[in-house]
């Protein structure tokens, strides 16, 4: 029997799917980035991809959904990303700075 297959993971996206990001079009917006990175090959398991998305719970910032968290290893730390009030654009640009280790983008984010 063989074990679990590893695949290289530049960041991890975690989108919050709890009741008020959900209502706020998150449910939505995590199926479409599903598709877009699997389109794209960006997600973790396809030719090339290294981008991991994952649903989450609360982000903690109810009423300014939908919120998107972003982790990754920059250097020896390890970087992270708070976005609130996400869209499909935004998180389409974070995927692509996750896949190609570009700067991750200023716009949303709420932990500056």
């Amino acid at each position: 029997m063989s074990g679990p297959k590893f695949f290289v993971t530049n960041g991890h996206l975690l989108l919050c799917q709890a009741s008020t990001c959900t209502r706020l079009g998150a449910d939505v917006l995590y199926q479409a980035l599903w598709a877009y990175l699997e389109r794209e090959h960006l997600a973790y398991y396809k030719a090339g991809g290294s981008v991991r998305l994952t649903s989450s719970g609360c982000l903690g910032v109810c009423n300014y959904g939908p919120a998107l968290l972003c982790y990754r290893q920059q250097g020896p730390g390890l970087e992270q990303a708070w976005y609130a009030a996400a869209d499909f654009l935004l998180l389409r640009q974070v995927a692509q700075a996750v896949q190609t280790g570009a700067a991750l983008p200023r716009a949303h984010r709420y932990d500056l």
